[in-house]
């Protein structure tokens, strides 16, 4: 029998928060960057995000470059902490259901996400999920650079590390599932075989509408249906 392969956005959808933002948040409560300018600087790049006008080279630049200045392990010890305060408390409610859902089918499960693999490792390993899709940051000698390494899982990007998953882990994978929040995402919800609009916003709501897509809620009083 054929594997199906469900891929979840984590930001917004597993999650009902955004753990890139929550986590530039984190770092100005902590006194680790500078408040003022960091906290314009995280807004402005979400309201870029929003509008689908993000540089993802540059936002990372902007979020890891407290990993450059601090290196990994100063940072790794804060990630253990923000993953407990503001990650666990900010699951979806019904997202592990569906987890459970798509682990009892025998489904190959895989988050895919914009955010970074510092960020999400942890956060992945929080939610059982042993496949992680995220962008890169450039290493060299140990350092943080600042910069990306490889594509960036990220709009079209995401399409890319997507069929690159598929071809090292699953090349025989059945149908796929996609499950996202955002319209920065509908070049991958457009590739998959199911695609599931999850608190949509309303551009992607718009878009789901009309191709008939199902859009469902992680966080309602009611249960999604799953199938």
């Amino acid at each position: 029998m054929l594997v199906h392969l469900t891929f979840f956005d984590l930001d917004q959808t597993l999650l009902a928060s955004d753990s890139d933002y929550e986590w530039n948040r984190f770092l100005v409560d902590e006194g680790v960057v500078d408040s003022a300018a960091y906290t314009d600087a995280n807004d402005r790049f979400a309201a870029q995000y929003a509008a689908g006008e993000l540089d993802i080279h540059a936002y990372q630049r902007f979020a890891l470059a407290p990993l450059v200045a601090h290196g990994h392990e100063a940072m790794a010890a804060l990630r253990e902490r923000f993953v407990a305060e503001r990650i666990g408390p900010s699951i979806a409610r019904h997202a592990p259901r569906v987890l459970a859902f798509h682990r009892d089918r025998g489904d190959a499960i895989a988050i895919i996400t914009a955010t970074n693999a510092f960020v999400t490792e942890p956060i992945a390993a929080y939610l059982g999920i042993s496949h992680l899709i995220a962008t890169e940051p450039r290493i060299v000698d140990g350092r943080y650079t600042g910069e990306i390494a490889g594509t960036p899982s990220f709009q079209d990007g995401k399409i890319e590390r997507a069929l690159a998953f598929k071809a090292e882990y699953y090349p025989e994978a059945g149908p796929t599932t996609f499950y996202s929040d955002s319209h920065n995402d509908l070049p991958l919800l457009r590739w998959a075989d199911r695609p599931v609009a999850v608190d949509p916003d309303p551009t992607l709501e718009a878009a789901a509408s009309a191709a008939g897509w199902p859009i469902v809620s992680f966080r309602g009083e009611t249960p999604p249906p799953l199938s």
